[in-house]
């Protein structure tokens, strides 16, 4: 997919993968900020029944990758180095909302954080801060 296709629309027309199997849409995406909801059910959940630690990270890498790769030339690649998450309170319905913005977009690493909410944007759910590696693409 070209950059100028990673667009809301198209990217949840995408099947076959991680983010179509979890549901996850996107609503905003732009090289400053994404925003996309992950429904909170069967597939994200564990078995107390409240959201997957794992689903959210699935959520923040997803967020800060594209994020990444919406910043760099087409001669480079993004890919994650390093992912971490905090997850402050539970969900057990509904959606959340994961927000992605750059704190940090160098010539060979990017940093993004990853807020994910409740549907609502009042509770924090988890906080995540994922650590791009940008590389040239082989030839």
């Amino acid at each position: 997919m070209q950059k100028e296709q990673f667009t809301p629309e198209n990217l949840n027309k995408a099947t076959g993968n991680l983010v179509a199997h979890l549901g996850i849409k996107f609503l905003v995406v732009t090289s400053q900020k994404l925003v996309a909801k992950m429904p909170v059910d069967e597939r994200t959940v564990q078995p107390l029944g409240i959201l997957h630690g794992g689903a959210s990270v699935v959520l923040a890498e997803t967020l800060g990758s594209i994020g990444a790769t919406l910043n760099v030339n087409d001669s480079q690649i993004c890919v994650g180095l390093e992912i971490n998450a905090n997850h402050i309170k539970s969900a057990r319905e509904g959606y959340v909302i994961g927000t992605a913005t750059p704190i940090h977009l160098g010539r060979s690493t990017h940093v993004w954080e990853i807020r994910i909410t409740s549907e609502d944007y009042e509770k924090l759910i988890c906080i995540s801060r994922i650590t791009m590696s940008i590389l040239e693409k082989k030839k």
